[in-house]
């Protein structure tokens, strides 16, 4: 029998007692260490120890590697002879001394398949041998866990107060750690651990996916946003969590919604009404109030009341889950419900008034409710929503006084969901009779000044 060929790369890693990932950390700091811009993933490692290489890796990631393990790329995914690690070639001794701290120990002989052979003569002796000792490298691979209970925990409070964070603070003070906090757990993904701790970091994962996807829409990058919220929505069903998945069929509904696509926002919505189901929390108020929304935007009165129906009868239902646990972006509060339930009313006719009794129920939640529960996006949403039925109402200097808190944001808070429902105001003032009042052509100029400079314009 003639011997098992492995990589070099894989026979040098066979003897590190360092993770996968550990490895990838250490040789992006000896990038960083000899001003290289070259990055590694755990996949991409795992595909050059395999030799599994259909690109060739990029210029960058080929000097760091020799300099990482000492030998060139060639050679490090090319099969070694008998299972030996050959010496670095001639004149690589003093690279591999300035990146002692980052090599892995001197050279060793691995046991190969032609070893068992000679111990045994036998040939099921020999494949039983051989199948023991794959059978020990996968169990000390398996007990090798790149995260363990503490780390996790900890990602779950960083995560947590971002999702808290993200209903009071601007999107720009956030931004740098929701994009570190998905990149942390993708990596340990990446790597390996139990699968109850896998679970708890796809949950983890799926979390910080939905806090990216509506950072994304409310920068007006809609494509993006959709892609977030798909991660999202594969991270829940690896987590088998059904009140994940009901967010994530939500958030695409809301992605749509603010997109200008009604028609594909109560498909979402409907769509995940199985999930909802069995879900006692929040969130399964939330698809109907969604729901009843994007119907009102298309002017379907019936079916909008019916879902504000629905939203009804799962808020009496309501009973806490570890989604209102976590608070924030994930909880759907009852002043969001009302402030919901008037931008249904104020798109169908002749209900301005009750659109106006639910957007002001709403302000005065937020303004007196728990502090955790006050969101500025949808407390400005619902003085838009409160402004735009005064405009219906022929109440313009109402709905100027509605909309000065809104106006005076400052621009890092002015994202994509409130320039919409402003710009709904604004629309509304050019038509009718009141369209050339001074009261409406001021604030017309105010609304105009407002959306001049957004949050997605804002330098990073």
């Amino acid at each position: 029998m003639s011997a098992q060929k492995v990589t070099l790369l894989a026979a040098l890693i066979a003897r590190d007692e360092r993770t996968h990932s550990e490895i990838v950390a250490r040789f992006e700091r000896c990038a960083r260490d000899n001003d290289e811009d070259a990055t590694l993933s755990v996949r991409t490692l795992r595909r050059w120890i395999a030799g599994d290489v259909q690109t060739a890796p990029r210029p960058s990631q080929r000097r760091v590697a020799r300099l990482f393990w000492g030998y060139p790329m060639s050679e490090l995914l090319a099969p070694t002879r008998a299972g030996l690690v050959p010496a670095p070639p001639p004149g690589e001794a003093a690279t591999v001394a300035l990146v002692a701290r980052t090599s892995p120990p001197p050279p060793v002989e691995l046991p190969t398949p032609t070893d068992e052979h000679r111990r045994s003569s036998d040939p099921l002796e020999r494949q039983v041998a051989m199948a023991t000792r794959r059978a020990a490298q996968f169990a000390t691979f398996a007990e090798i866990d790149n995260v363990g209970p503490e780390a996790i925990a900890q990602l779950r409070d960083d995560i947590v107060h971002l999702t808290n964070a993200y209903v009071h603070d601007p999107l720009a003070s956030i931004m740098g750690d929701l994009i570190a906090g998905q990149e942390a757990v993708f990596l340990l993904l990446e790597g390996r651990q139990k699968p109850a701790l896998s679970r708890d970091l796809y949950l983890l994962a799926g979390v910080v996916s939905g806090l990216m996807a509506k950072a994304s829409q409310d920068l007006g990058r809609f494509h993006e946003a959709m892609t977030h919220a798909r991660t999202l929505y594969v991270c829940a069903d690896n987590a088998d969590h059904q009140g994940l998945r009901t967010w994530a069929r939500g958030l695409q509904s809301l992605i749509a919604y603010w997109a200008g696509r009604p028609q594909e926002a109560v498909r979402y919505a409907q769509g995940g009404a199985e999930y909802a189901a069995n879900v006692t929390g929040s969130v399964a108020s939330w698809l109907p109030a969604l729901e009843a929304r994007a119907w009102a935007l298309m002017n379907s009165r019936n079916e909008a009341s019916q879902a504000l129906g629905r939203a009804a009868e799962r808020r009496a239902g309501y009973r806490a889950d570890d989604l209102d646990a976590i608070g924030g972006l994930l909880a759907f509060h009852q002043a969001k419900q009302n402030y919901y339930a008037a931008g249904t009313y104020v798109c169908l006719d002749g209900e301005h008034e009750r659109a106006q009794a639910e957007a002001l129920s709403a302000l005065e939640l937020f303004e007196h409710g728990r502090p955790e529960e006050r969101s500025f996006s949808d407390e400005a949403g619902a003085r838009a929503e409160l402004a735009l039925a005064r405009v219906n109402a022929g109440q313009v200097d109402g709905a100027h006084e509605a909309l000065i808190p809104v106006l005076g944001l400052e621009p890092e808070r002015r994202i994509g969901g409130i320039l919409t429902s402003v710009g709904r105001v604004h629309q509304a003032l050019r038509s009718g009779h009141r369209a050339h009042s001074q009261l409406a052509r001021d604030l017309r100029a105010e609304i105009e000044t407002f959306c001049r400079v957004p949050a997605a314009a804002l330098p990073a």
